[in-house]
């Protein structure tokens, strides 16, 4: 078994991560597919993912072998523009031919505890995931994992309340199936960002820093977010 490491990629700025993202996604998806004929991975919600789905909106791919999941969503009307799963649409999904019913996004308009329930269903065949994409907050928050939140260890997906980001019912996949992936990528830019990722590096016990990954964790950060400590 691969060392469970923490790999730091530092980069000029949002756009080029975007684009290693966009590269490291691509690649791992002929992969997969040429393996396994399917290429599984999880979105994430914020500005750097959505400039990594931008790139891919343009790219070429073998679209139809791809599995879309969602690493978390907010409980709010499925049409609401504060939804990952539509950012993503308009984004990228929209413009390329994958599958509707190869899109599996989180039914969150049912309210935490019965989109939790239904989305376990919904990911007990796709695990482990190719690729599982992350941002991070400025709390240390990845998906709708709160610093201070505690949820059972048993549950894969979790019915999130009192988020201390609006809205405060979300749901989201645990920690331990965000790093049950082949590949794990978290997204980090902005000097809003810097003084968190200090506090990861020196060991803070953040919830973005309990994912580890199956093969290890892969960081990609700009020069603003970067705190400088430690060797990328």
């Amino acid at each position: 078994m691969p060392e469970r490491a923490t790999r730091w990629h530092v980069f000029s700025d949002a756009d080029a991560v975007a684009r290693d993202a966009a590269d490291r996604i691509l690649s791992t998806a002929v992969d997969a597919i040429e393996t396994r004929g399917i290429f599984r991975i999880v979105l994430a919600g914020g500005t750097t993912p959505e400039k990594t789905y931008r790139l891919l909106a343009g790219a070429d791919a073998d679209w139809r072998a791809w599995h879309i999941y969602f690493g978390d969503e907010r409980c709010l009307p499925a049409d609401d523009a504060e939804r990952n799963s539509l950012m993503a649409a308009e984004a990228w999904l929209d413009h390329v031919p994958v599958p509707a019913e190869n899109v599996y996004a989180i039914p969150a308009e049912l309210g935490a505890a019965e989109a939790a329930r239904r989305y376990d269903a919904v990911i007990s065949d796709a695990i482990p995931f190719d690729v599982v994409l992350l941002g991070m907050g400025e709390d240390g928050h990845t998906a709708s994992l709160f610093p201070g939140q505690r949820h059972a260890a048993t549950e894969r997906v979790h019915a999130v309340h009192d988020a201390p980001k609006p809205p405060p019912d979300r749901v989201s996949l645990s920690s331990e199936v965000l790093g049950n992936a082949q590949q794990v990528l978290i997204l980090v830019a902005g000097a809003s960002k810097q003084e968190t990722v200090a506090g990861w590096r020196r060991g803070e016990a953040l919830p973005v820093a309990g994912i580890t990954g199956r093969n290890g964790v892969d960081v990609l950060l700009d020069r603003a977010a970067d705190s400088g400590s430690g060797s990328p």
